[in-house]
């Protein structure tokens, strides 16, 4: 177990953490939410930049790495759907969530068919990401009624909108293997 490894781990472990917090009947819960998901952000660059700086890249961390960001993610979103009762809110999240199934379902088949460098991260999915923690930090900080949460709603907005397009330019580099019949892959 490598330290990548072990941040990967860390984050998985607070996903349970941030729930319970939440759900806490405690003035507290807010900012603390907000802080542990920023904690979970800071271990979704830090554990890649140190597998690619101490070379120390691992299946584990290959495949464990996307699903606690999906999973931290989705886990936060749900929550705050119930919380906001938001339609903008709602219509995002349903948008982010689904983005993420789709392109997860997208790099699975890519790679069997050996073209996983066709849906590589890109500069477009990285933005995204970056708005997608910032809003869901903001969001986990207030209360729905407070004045942070319609800025964080609004970013959230943001995301959903890089989502699709991100998601555009995903379906773009694999739409000649999408689209091409079986005689042509023989």
């Amino acid at each position: 177990m490598n330290i990548p490894n072990m941040l990967t781990s860390v984050r998985i472990i607070l996903i349970p953490v941030l729930v319970a917090t939440y759900y806490l009947p405690w003035d507290g819960r807010y900012v603390t939410c907000a802080a542990i998901f920023a904690v979970a952000a800071f271990t979704d660059w830090l554990d890649g930049y140190l597998a690619r700086k101490l070379n120390q890249a691992t299946p584990f961390g290959a495949f464990f790495d996307p699903v606690a960001d999906k999973v931290m993610v989705s886990a936060a979103l749900v929550m705050l759907v119930e919380s906001y009762g938001s339609t903008l809110l709602t219509v995002a999240s349903v948008v982010i969530v689904s983005r993420e199934i789709v392109i997860s379902a997208l790099r699975e088949w890519m790679a069997e068919m050996g073209k996983r460098a066709s849906v590589a991260v890109s500069y477009v999915g990285k933005v995204k990401t970056a708005m997608q923690m910032l809003s869901i930090f903001m969001l986990l900080g207030s209360p729905p009624d407070s004045g942070w949460a319609i800025w964080g709603e609004s970013v959230l907005i943001i995301a959903a909108l890089l989502t699709l397009w991100s998601m555009y330019v995903y379906m773009k580099a694999a739409w000649p293997e999408l689209t091409a019949s079986v005689s042509d892959k023989k």
